[in-house]
């Protein structure tokens, strides 16, 4: 006999499937080998898949529609009382696509056959993760928003699994365990001699001592980090300082450095804010030359938002873009640091992962060579074609983090490998990578830039791409990247290194114009002052701008560069123009009529040479006095200016004026919804945990160098564990004896 349950639905005389259904249950004798038995119970097990089919095909025919028919979805996001929320970043799992909601709450995302899950994450709100199939049409998803201090605690990264006390500062015992405790469920204090150690690590740091909190059985790890300090830019009176000359900035290490501050739940040094990089991070649409010139020139006028009454200045390049097919070919090192230092999971293996997304992009025309160093320099590779990308991978993979640094070494080594394999006419580059804490050997700092210099001038160009944190040297790293004629990245993550090396290949390995400068004539009848922002240590003397012996920076192929100026109009009153007596003999009153100079605000030249040219070129572009209303603006614009405004905010700059977080997220509301490549959802996510950290800044201590801080231990490489059939083999027993041996003892092991 067998007992089961069975559900069965009733039948009209015409076999159709009534609406109402009742549920049957008991026991059916059954007894095997029976005919009559059997074929009862393919009744009952039919009419079981019966019921199961029609009853699901109503749930799932509209979702069963929705991928069959269209892979595009659109929703809602808002908060629970209906506002909308911009800037939440909703993303499918597996990772396939992301994208961000725009300013009406609004969003689209494609989905896949692959896709399980979407995830809604925003700063301030509690991430919500809806399964695919439980989706409902249209889609509204609503989310809850954290309290002040619950949103500053994640985004200061107590969101843990484990957290260790090792001390408590300022604050109490039952402050710190209790505000983590809500978010931690696994809590713990050192107490003995580790802490003991700890504070005497602490001892004699600047500034009030903080509650330290340690993730994941952490360790104190007191950071190196450096950074040159560079004084902002002021305003300048146009009566006396009519000219503005700099060179040109390519680099971007300074927003992903910065972004990584941030994840990691503290707001930057200020030294490490560069405000043109965080600019130049993003796309722009300068459009293509028109003509031979292989630079375009665009500019626009409109007001500042952190002060209306000022102007707002956006000059914009972009270069001519090649197909990759018509680029040079290539000769390429890669120099990669594999000293102690470079251990970390977030150095050497990341850095081994992004190589290889280069090398996917290699055609069979480039060539490669690796080099490395630590005690020693070492040629890992020679020269290998890019159509051999499993030789040059397998190279990568064999590299491990060990003993002490040389890079000096590392560099004759390979500028000897870049010069013995050198393309007439073609691209010839090393790619240092390294975390920048390495010492120079034999040779100064001094004497490692003057060897770079005199390499550039042979046509071997340095980039350089920086890794890892806590020991990370900024300052030598950027100061590497200008000498050498080369671009600066740091790599934050592998999307960073894909963006970098596969989106920007082009843009970031292969020169269209040489020693870019810009410069600047401003008009004193229509401009009181002025004042650049960013571009502190790219600063030229006026008289540069016509010597083409003095050395800027490249612009490489399709790349954009973008600069602000901040402008106070004649007329208006302010603090920061410079009190200077009125020149009586250098400039005389223009005409308020005729001529048509009156209503030119300034004049933007340019000098650049051909990559292969020793001589420089002009080009000229007239700025009108011709504003536009901002909000009329193009969406670049905007995008510029929101940059900039969150730099200042991070600087804590003199000239933010009325600068706010939100005004920065109000800015981008256009980009936003203009964006097509997500970077400008994760600009507002990064503005709005900035304003969350208010407060958690790192401190610099009187010898302006960073204090403290704590990064988790680096996990060591699991080792493969056996199979669980095969039974583990137990090392015999070590047996030492000891044996006379003409009066002596000798042991044998």
């Amino acid at each position: 006999m067998a007992t089961f349950k069975y559900a069965l639905r009733k039948k009209s005389n015409q076999s159709q499937i009534k609406t109402a259904t009742t549920i049957y249950q008991g026991t059916i004798p059954f007894r095997s080998g029976k005919g009559r038995n059997q074929k009862y119970l393919i009744k009952i097990l039919a009419s079981i898949i019966t019921f199961m089919i029609v009853s699901s095909y109503f749930s799932t025919n509209l979702f069963a529609q929705t991928l069959k028919g269209q892979k595009n979805i659109s929703g809602l996001v808002t908060e629970e009382n209906g506002i909308p929320v911009m800037g939440v970043k909703i993303s499918t799992i597996p990772s396939d696509q992301s994208t961000y909601s725009d300013a009406k709450g609004n969003f689209s995302l494609t989905i896949t056959s692959r896709t399980k899950k979407i995830n809604f994450l925003k700063t301030g709100y509690v991430t919500r993760t809806v399964n695919i199939k439980t989706l409902k049409f249209p889609v509204h998803i609503q989310l809850k928003s954290l309290s002040a201090s619950d949103s500053a605690m994640v985004a200061s990264g107590l969101g843990l699994e484990d957290v260790v006390v090792v001390g408590y500062g300022n604050h109490s015992r039952e402050q710190i365990i209790g505000s983590a405790m809500a978010t931690a469920p696994k809590m713990r204090t050192i107490k003995g001699r580790r802490l003991n150690n700890l504070k005497e690590q602490l001892t004699g740091l600047a500034g009030p001592s903080r509650g330290v909190i340690i993730q994941n059985n952490g360790y104190f790890e007191p950071s190196t980090e450096s950074y040159a300090h560079e004084k902002e830019n002021g305003f300048k009176a146009t009566a006396s300082a009519p000219f503005s000359t700099f060179s040109v900035d390519v680099d971007k290490a300074s927003y992903s450095n910065v972004r990584r501050f941030i994840r990691d739940g503290h707001l930057p040094p200020t030294d490490a804010v560069r405000i043109e990089e965080l600019i130049n991070y993003f796309d722009y649409h300068y459009g293509n030359p028109q003509n031979s010139a292989p630079i375009n020139i665009k500019t626009e006028l409109s007001s500042a938002p952190w002060n209306p009454a000022h102007y707002l200045l956006q000059i914009g390049l972009q270069t001519k873009k090649v197909s990759a097919d018509d680029l040079p070919p290539s000769n390429l090192v890669f120099l990669i640091d594999v000293s102690g230092s470079m251990a970390s999971s977030n150095k050497l293996p990341l850095l081994v992962s992004s190589f290889k997304m280069l090398t996917d992009q290699l055609r069979d025309q480039d060539y490669v060579s690796i080099v490395t160093y630590a005690g020693m320099a070492t040629d890992v590779l020679k020269p290998t074609n890019g159509s051999h990308k499993k030789a040059i991978k397998a190279a990568l993979d064999q590299l491990v983090a060990s003993g002490s640094t040389n890079g000096a070494g590392g560099l004759e080594k390979a500028y000897v490998m870049a010069e013995k394999h050198f393309r007439k006419n073609g691209n010839n580059r090393i790619i240092l990578a390294s975390d920048g804490d390495f010492n120079v050997g034999a040779r100064s700092l001094s004497d490692l830039e003057n060897l770079i210099t005199e390499k550039r001038k042979s046509g071997i160009y340095l980039s350089v791409l920086g890794f890892g944190m806590g020991n990370y040297k900024d300052d030598k790293m950027e100061l590497l990247a200008d000498k050498g004629n080369g671009n600066y990245a740091y790599i934050d993550n592998s999307s960073e290194a894909r963006r970098i090396l596969l989106k920007e290949f082009g843009g970031t390995l292969f020169t269209a114009a040489r020693d870019v400068k810009v410069q600047v004539q401003f008009n004193p009848a229509l401009v009181k002052a002025y004042r650049l922002v960013g571009y502190e240590n790219r600063a030229l003397a006026d008289e540069d701008f016509n010597r083409d012996t003095v050395d800027a920076a490249e612009m490489g192929n399709g790349s954009t560069v973008t600069a602000l100026y901040e402008i106070i109009p004649q007329g208006v009153k302010d603090e920061f123009t410079p009190k200077i007596d009125t020149l009586r003999y250098v400039f005389s009153q223009l005409p308020k009529t005729g001529g048509g100079l009156h209503k030119e605000l300034g004049l933007v030249s340019i000098r650049y040479k051909d990559p292969k040219s020793i001589k420089s070129k002009l080009l000229s572009h007239i700025v009108a006095d011709n504003r536009t209303a901002f909000n009329n603006t193009s969406a670049d614009f905007q995008l510029a200016a929101a940059a900039a405004s969150w730099g200042m905010l991070l600087k804590n700059s003199p000239y933010k004026q009325k600068a706010s977080y939100d005004l920065v997220a109000g800015l981008l509301k256009q980009p936003l919804a203009a964006d097509k490549t997500s970077q400008v959802g994760e600009l507002l996510d990064l503005v709005q945990t900035s304003q969350a950290l208010k407060g958690n800044e790192v401190n610099e201590n009187a010898t302006g160098t960073r204090p403290p801080i704590f990064r988790p231990r680096p996990r060591p490489y699991p080792h493969p564990l056996p199979h669980p059939k095969t039974p583990l083999k137990r090392k015999k027993p070590m047996v030492m004896k000891i044996l006379p041996v003409n009066g002596s003892r000798s042991i044998n092991y």
